[in-house]
C-alpha cells in the first residue's frame, strides 16, 4: 500500500492560479495511490499569520475549497495540522539531530535575511515542521514543486538520520514526486500572484469573473487579422482550463482572422464559468456551513490520529522514553 500526503497553507487569497497549478495536480492522487492524506497547516501559518480571526476564516475557506473542488472525505483525510499534537513531540526531535547549518540554507530563511528582514524561528524551524508532518504518517509519497525539494530532502535526511541513530526500522524515509511546476498566467501575463495584483479570484462571482478576464492585456491587431494563439495569455489560461484538445479550436478561430480577442476573452468567460460555475455554488454551500467544516476535519483527525500514535509509539520506545498511558 502506499500512501501520499499533501500539505495546504492556509494562507492568501484563493484563486485561478491556485486552482490549475496546486489543488487539480493535488486532487489527481488520489487516483494513484491506495491512502491519500491531505492537511490544512495552521501551525505553519503562524511564521506570517498572527490575527486569529484571519486564520479561523482562512483554515474554513481552504476546507470548503478543497472540497468544493472534488476532494471526498470518504476517500481521502482531511485534518488540521493542529489536531495532532505529535507532530510537535516528533519536531523536537528532529531538531535534536539536524544541524543548525542545514536549517541557515533554507531557502525561506536565506531569502528573509536577503531582504534584511529579520526572520523569526518560526521561519528558521520551518523544514524540521514540515518533516514531522510528512513523517509521522509513514508516508511514502509527497508531491512537491521544485520550490520545495529542499524541504523533502531535509525530511529525508533526518528520517535517515534517525534511523541511524536509534535503529533502522523506526522512521520511513518518504520519496518525493518532484510535480511540473504549472505556471498560470495573471490579468498581466505575470505569474497570477495576489502579491502582483494579477489574480482570477476561484470563487468571485460571475461579474467578478467576466471583469477580471476582461482585464487581460492582450495584442492590438485588427479583428480580420490572423493572430497567434501559442504563448498568449488568453490562450494559455484557456489551453488549461480545457485540455489541449479542444483548446486547438480556439488557436484555429485566432489563427483564421475575423475573430477577434475580445472573441476570445468571451470563450474564456465561458470556459472559466463551465467549470468554475458549479464549484462555486458548492464553495459558498460549503462556507456557509462552518460547524459541518469542522466536523469534515474533526472525522479526517480522528482517522489520521492512529496512524501518527502508531509511529509515535515506535518513537518513543527507540529513543527510550517512556511510553504515555
Amino acid at each position: 500500500m502506499t500512501r501520499s500526503l499533501t500539505g495546504i497553507k492556509p494562507t492568501g487569497t484563493i484563486h485561478v492560479g491556485n486552482y490549475l497549478g496546486a489543488m487539480r495536480p493535488a486532487l489527481e492522487l488520489v487516483e494513484r495511490h491506495d491512502s491519500s492524506l491531505y492537511f490544512i497547516a495552521d501551525y505553519h501559518a503562524l511564521t506570517t499569520v498572527q490575527d486569529k480571526r484571519v486564520l479561523h476564516s482562512t483554515i474554513h475557506d481552504i476546507a470548503a475549497a478543497w472540497l468544493a473542488a472534488g476532494l471526498d472525505p470518504e476517500r481521502t483525510l482531511l485534518y488540521r495540522q493542529s489536531a495532532m499534537l505529535e507532530v510537535f513531540e516528533l519536531t523536537w526531535l528532529f531538531a535534536c539531530l539536524v544541524a543548525t547549518g542545514q536549517l541557515e540554507r533554507g531557502h525561506s530563511y536565506k531569502d528573509a535575511l536577503a531582504k534584511g528582514l529579520a526572520p523569526n524561528a518560526g521561519i528558521f524551524n520551518y523544514p524540521l515542521l514540515m518533516a514531522a508532518d510528512i513523517i509521522l504518517y509513514d508516508t511514502d509519497v509527497v508531491p512537491v514543486g521544485r520550490d520545495q525539494r529542499q524541504h523533502l530532502e531535509i525530511a529525508r535526511d533526518v528520517a535517515i538520520r534517525c534511523n541511524h541513530v536509534f535503529g533502522a526500522d523506526v522512521l520511513r524515509v518518504p520519496e518525493g514526486v518532484i510535480q511540473d511546476d504549472v505556471l498560470v498566467p495573471g490579468t498581466d501575463g505575470q505569474k497570477m500572484s495576489k502579491s502582483h495584483g494579477n489574480i482570477i479570484p476561484l470563487f468571485g462571482t460571475a461579474k467578478d469573473l467576466k471583469k477580471a478576464v476582461m482585464g487581460i492585456v492582450t495584442a492590438s491587431e485588427p479583428l480580420e487579422a490572423p493572430k497567434q494563439a501559442e504563448g498568449t495569455t488568453i490562450f494559455t489560461l484557456y489551453q488549461q482550463i480545457v485540455g489541449k484538445d479542444k483548446a486547438s479550436g480556439l488557436a484555429a478561430k485566432l489563427a483564421a482572422g475575423g475573430y477577434g480577442w475580445g472573441h476570445a476573452k468571451q470563450d474564456l468567460v465561458q470556459a472559466l464559468e463551465d467549470t468554475l460555475g458549479p464549484m462555486r455554488e458548492r464553495y459558498q454551500r460549503l462556507r456557509a456551513d462552518e460547524a459541518g467544516l469542522d466536523r469534515v476535519l474533526a472525522a479526517g483527525a480522528e482517522r489520521a490520529r492512529p496512524i501518527a500514535r502508531t509511529t509515535m509509539e515506535r518513537v518513543r520506545d527507540a529513543i527510550g522514553i517512556a511510553v504515555r498511558t
